[in-house]
């Protein structure tokens, strides 16, 4: 009865001055009681719609326009984007979810439910919850200390990096470290040299801000700094190039540091899979031979354990962790206390580094029969860069045009697979032949087997 009478009002068939029935009336309209009829009123008076005198019937308030205006209002209509808004709106839209019911999709950062340490996971949110109320009130911006902690220490025995408790911020993901990255230190206009290709959303974020994105481009080693230009901040991904998967040398490594120190820049240095290394131990950081304090090094959760614990972390100059927390404080006040809690328990009682070594050599295999069956299944016709590490590939496939892409993709979805091409991850131009990037952690064994005999048929028909 409220929104009805609401709606009318809205709408304009109630204009202001209406005078609304008795409630014995609208209770006979209605077949309702009246004490139904005079609660509705009540509401309606409480919310401003209606004005009451005593022994008078309701009537429509002043002021009230019925011609729609709050709807439309409601609706954005006149409403003013401002630049950064403006920017986003121009930014291509992002692939949805996967389909339902494929045979296989080859979508980069998607894991294996069955990979998810479960049981260890439950039991650290179990003990968690047992030490509430602490971990059920606002805590600390820059993160859990206890989370800080057990990650200080196994950043250095995984990556051999020296860091404090002090200097980690924790963020909820890799993708709130890059724009919280963005936001400390740039200005609108100032310039940011960035991998080509590289991650898009990086790229999208520095943009939004109204940063000028220069692209580098990379080779079979990555990013090919000394074609660095001038700029307030470069972003790369040193121990596995996203998306070519190139590790950079050491002497490129002394050279983007030197870099940084002559333009007076930063480095974020995204550590975004450095777990997942098939043929040596993990490259160690670039955050590692820093002396200045030039590199904010990212880590996350999730491709580890789960995209949805939305869990990651910065590690910053001790100088800037107050700047961090502040802007931490101000966009979403902090991660979730109870999933840092139980972080903070997996990795304290290595249940973290159990889980990370058997998922290693549960992606090794997966790797192997993806590039198994792609060379079973393809053989001259692909080239695969990236497979020594990582939980993709890029596979370029010599025989198909770049023309063709968007019929190769259509083709792949209908009869049942998930491609993604490496096109969008380019800011300038794009490659002569179709390349695809190639996930792999989702999937089992035999639906990689089954998805790859599947691309063999479409491409027959595409070419």
């Amino acid at each position: 009865m409220v929104a009805a009478i609401r709606q009318r009002i809205v709408s304009g068939q109630d204009p202001p001055g209406t005078r609304l029935p008795s409630s014995r009336a609208l209770a006979a309209e209605w077949g309702v009681s009246r004490t139904t009829v005079t609660a509705a009123y009540d509401q309606l008076v409480a919310e401003g719609y209606l004005e009451v005198r005593q022994g008078a019937r309701p009537v429509v308030a002043a002021g009230l326009r019925g011609d729609g205006a709050a709807g439309g209002a409601a609706g954005g209509v006149g409403a003013r984007l401002s630049a950064f808004g403006r920017r986003l709106a121009g930014f291509p839209v992002p692939a949805g979810p996967g389909e339902p019911g494929l045979v296989a999709d080859f979508r980069y950062g998607e894991l294996s439910a069955r990979d998810f340490p479960a049981l260890p996971w439950r039991r650290a949110v179990t003990g968690a919850l047992a030490r509430a109320p602490a971990v059920l009130r606002y805590g600390d911006p820059a993160g859990s200390p206890a989370l800080r902690a057990a990650l200080a220490g196994y950043l250095w025995r995984a990556r051999g990096l020296r860091c404090t408790a002090a200097q980690i911020v924790i963020v909820n993901g890799s993708q709130q470290g890059i724009d919280l990255c963005a936001r400390l230190m740039l200005d609108p206009g100032d310039a940011v040299a960035m991998e080509e290709p590289g991650y898009a959303l990086a790229r999208q974020a520095f943009a939004a801000l109204g940063a000028r994105v220069l692209p580098v481009p990379v080779d079979r080693d990555g990013m090919r700094t000394a074609a660095l230009p001038p700029a307030r901040l470069a972003y790369a991904t040193p121990s596995h190039q996203f998306p070519l998967g190139g590790v950079l040398p050491v002497a490129r490594r002394r050279e983007l540091l030197a870099w940084a120190a002559r333009h007076g820049a930063a480095v974020i240095e995204d550590d975004y899979d450095s777990e997942y290394r098939y043929d040596i131990a993990p490259v160690p950081p670039l955050q590692a031979m820093d002396e200045e304090g030039r590199v904010l090094y990212l880590g996350t959760a999730s491709k580890t354990l789960s995209p949805t614990l939305r869990l990651g972390w910065l590690v910053v100059p001790p100088g800037l962790v107050e700047p961090f927390a502040r802007a931490r404080r101000l966009l979403d006040r902090q991660s979730p206390a109870l999933e840092q809690e139980a972080l903070a328990a997996l990795v304290e009682g290595g249940a973290y580094e159990r889980h990370i070594r058997r998922a290693r050599r549960q992606n090794a295999e997966r790797r192997a029969a993806l590039l198994a069956a792609l060379a079973r299944q393809l053989g001259d016709s692909v080239v695969v860069e990236g497979a020594a590490a990582g939980l993709h590939v890029v596979a370029w496939l010599l025989d198909v045009p770049a023309a063709l892409e968007a019929a190769l993709v259509a083709a792949g979805r209908a009869a049942g697979i998930g491609l993604h091409p490496v096109t969008p991850l380019f800011a300038e131009g794009v490659p002569a032949r179709v390349g695809l990037v190639m996930g792999y952690a989702g999937l089992e064994v035999a639906a990689i087997e089954r998805g790859v005999a599947v691309l063999a048929g479409v491409l027959r028909g595409v070419g």
